[in-house]
């Protein structure tokens, strides 16, 4: 049965294959997931993801043989509606929103998903950085309305977790085409310093000097304190920054850093922290593009489901997790994308090589019909 579908090898993009599996309807193998490793075989946070997928889905068929090495799964019905998932410790919540947010408007009833878990760690992207690119990002395209929201409950540093978001998210009717070409200026920056069992005073050294690195360079800046008490504060003490800049033509590009988790590597200084966060922020600017780094994948992928009309959209340096995306769409929808590079001009600062992105959407009711 499993020779009717695609075939992968190896535990890498394991997320990317598991998503485009379901939003395509075509059944998947993976198989020599970390077959060499001491330890073989799926981890904890990989077997979690596969529980959230089921109870997202309705029908879905996934078998998983004894060593954990070979995965097969045969995506059922994307249903939705409302969602409680205790989310693996050894990755933040937005390991698993990510994936969310690709599936939620594709749903057949309205997504309430309440998660748990880790909110902010310095591998994943965190709760507050998907709510303030993802969001944007998708309501370009049309998704939102009433209803369209991602709430911080509590925080949850890692290890220890303990913190809680809600995330809605209505059904999507149609979604719009788009021609995301010019950036423009950056206008304003915003962000969150966040400070959990800790000092409150943490959050407001990382403001002073994230502020002293991007005041040269901006007047309108705004960092404002999130210092959560008693039980919305989870279980680890920790804190960060995210720090998002916005263009003239309201679009959005972000950077963020966390503390090192309690019990792991050498501390870091909220002072050091500020600094280098605010110059993350603005190598992601010098990057440019319509849409940040961290959310090319989410973009391309609505551009590909989108109605049968011709997308655009401007990127920064495309990343190696986005180019190996690029070759799933390929493989789950057979739609390739036309790619053009386009130089800076020699008078022109700006950053390195714009990459545009075109094509045309293969639109998600059709896929629909093809699976019924």
């Amino acid at each position: 049965m499993a020779s009717q579908g695609l075939v992968y090898d190896g535990c890498n993009f394991f997320r990317q294959r598991l998503v485009l599996s379901t939003l395509s309807g075509k059944r998947v193998k993976i198989k020599n997931i970390r077959s060499k490793d001491d330890d073989p075989g799926l981890r904890d946070f990989e077997a979690s993801f596969i529980r959230l997928l089921d109870k997202v889905t309705n029908g879905s068929r996934i078998e998983i043989n004894q060593t954990g090495t070979v995965l097969f799964y045969q995506p059922g019905l994307l249903y939705g509606g409302s969602v409680e998932h205790d989310c693996n410790q050894q990755r933040s919540i937005g390991y698993y929103l990510e994936a969310l947010l690709m599936l939620a408007p594709f749903m057949k009833t309205s997504l309430k998903a309440t998660l748990r878990g880790v909110t902010n760690d310095p591998v994943d992207p965190t709760v507050d950085l998907l709510k303030s690119t993802a969001l944007p990002v998708m309501k370009k395209f049309g998704i939102g309305g009433d209803g369209f929201e991602l709430k911080v409950v509590k925080r949850g540093m890692a290890p220890g977790g303990g913190g809680e978001v809600v995330f809605t998210c209505p059904v999507c009717r149609t979604m719009r085409p788009v021609q995301l070409t010019d950036p423009g200026k950056i206008k304003r920056i915003r962000g969150v310093a966040y400070s959990v069992r800790v000092s409150p005073q943490m959050a407001n050294r990382i403001v002073e000097s994230a502020r002293g690195v991007l005041n040269q360079f901006l007047p309108d800046i705004y960092i404002h304190t999130d210092h959560m008490k008693g039980a919305n504060s989870g279980k680890s003490p920790g804190f960060g920054l995210t720090l998002v800049a916005e263009t003239l033509n309201g679009f959005f590009l972000s950077a963020e850093m966390s503390s090192t988790p309690q019990g792991q590597g050498n501390p870091v200084l909220p002072e050091d922290l500020g600094r280098n966060c605010a110059k993350l922020l603005l190598e992601e600017i010098h990057r440019g593009g319509c849409v940040d780094s961290s959310n090319q994948s989410l973009a391309l992928l609505l551009m590909t489901l989108g109605q049968q009309d011709v997308s655009k959209v401007l990127l920064g340096p495309l990343s190696p997790y986005t180019i190996e995306f690029l070759r799933h769409i390929r493989d789950f929808f057979q739609i390739m994308f036309k790619i053009e590079v386009q130089k800076p001009f020699e008078d022109e600062r700006k950053g390195g090589d714009k990459v545009l992105m075109t094509c045309v959407g293969v639109g998600y009711s059709n896929i629909n019909k093809t699976l019924k």
